[in-house]
């Protein structure tokens, strides 16, 4: 039935309604009106205003749960769908609404990878160029200043020095930045080590204190899989040091679920998250976790601060065709 039909019936039923219960009913109207009388009609006119309103919610209920679900919806939290209920027009819209949805999820998802993959393929090439052209040049510099400290002059061999501890500085800092942008020890000896690796550098170059504790028999996963779990973990560590004041920081990673997936965890003693609104590293943790079909939770730790939560599901195997 349509939204007018059902509208003008529900209208209809009332107005019947209390038209036959003036017509069999004792009630008349002097003129003028008496004060019994005036109370009856507006007794009368609340009754079916108050039925008319209720039969009106009743009917446009699931429009009203469809605007929330609109005004709420995120598509970094796939799977909001909303029940298909009442008829005609608000059961199609309804039904509309939660195809279009799928559809844009589908839609972020494929566009989402592809910028992410361009993303590591920049990452890969400035860290190429990194190593091999600047690194390859500051490493000659090095080289021609210890030549030239050797031959000059001893008032100038202090101050030839200091140059060489500047260079050798600014050589390590680019190795440092080339590593974090292209880890190759993540596709060279895996994912545990990348992880070992990571925390040894922020221990290194921040006040942090970082505890680990990798799992031993951790599931063989795919390339992708170690790629966003590593990246999501070197993000989480980078928010910590630059945003929650924390002395210390745990990270955790073992298996959970059914056989084949993994938890990684990161959780800090900082300041905490409040309610501040998420900002675009989250998010952009959110949308590479959604491209390994994995859930991101960040909340408060149990202790205070801030607790980063990745569950990636094993993931099924695609039946064979026919052959």
């Amino acid at each position: 039935m349509r939204l007018f039909w059902r509208v003008f019936w529900l209208n209809t039923l009332v107005g019947t309604l209390a038209t036959v219960l003036l017509m069999i009913g004792p009630w008349t109207v002097s003129v003028p009106i008496r004060l019994t009388e005036a109370l009856v009609l507006t007794a009368g006119l609340t009754s079916m205003l108050v039925a008319n309103a209720a039969l009106l919610r009743w009917g446009l209920a699931p429009l009203q749960q469809l605007i929330r679900l609109m005004e709420t919806v995120d598509l970094l939290r796939p799977g909001q769908r909303l029940a298909v209920t009442g008829s005609g027009e608000v059961a199609t819209l309804i039904d509309a609404f939660n195809r279009m949805l799928g559809r844009l999820e589908d839609e972020r998802g494929t566009s989402t990878a592809r910028v992410l993959l361009a993303q590591e393929d920049e990452r890969r090439r400035i860290a190429r160029e990194l190593h091999d052209e600047i690194g390859q040049s500051l490493t000659a510099l090095l080289l021609d200043l210890k030549r030239l400290t050797g031959q000059a002059p001893e008032e100038l061999r202090e101050e030839l020095r200091v140059a060489q501890e500047t260079t050798r500085g600014s050589l390590e800092e680019v190795r440092r930045i080339a590593r974090r942008l292209r880890p190759d020890v993540l596709e060279d000896l895996g994912l545990a080590s990348a992880l070992a690796a990571l925390v040894s550098q922020f221990e290194a170059h921040t006040v942090l204190r970082v505890e680990r504790d990798l799992h031993p028999d951790l599931p063989a996963l795919g390339a992708d899989v170690e790629l966003v779990l590593y990246r999501i973990a070197q993000e989480s560590l980078t928010n910590v040091a630059r945003h929650s004041g924390a002395a210390s920081v745990e990270l955790s990673l073992a298996p959970a679920g059914e056989p084949g997936g993994v938890l990684l965890r990161v959780e800090d003693d900082g300041k905490g998250i409040g309610h501040a609104p998420e900002g675009a590293g989250i998010r952009g943790m959110r949308e590479r976790a959604l491209l390994v079909g994995g859930t991101l939770t960040v909340d408060g730790g149990p202790e205070g601060g801030t607790r980063v939560t990745l569950f990636v599901p094993a993931r099924r195997p695609v039946p064979e065709g026919p052959a």
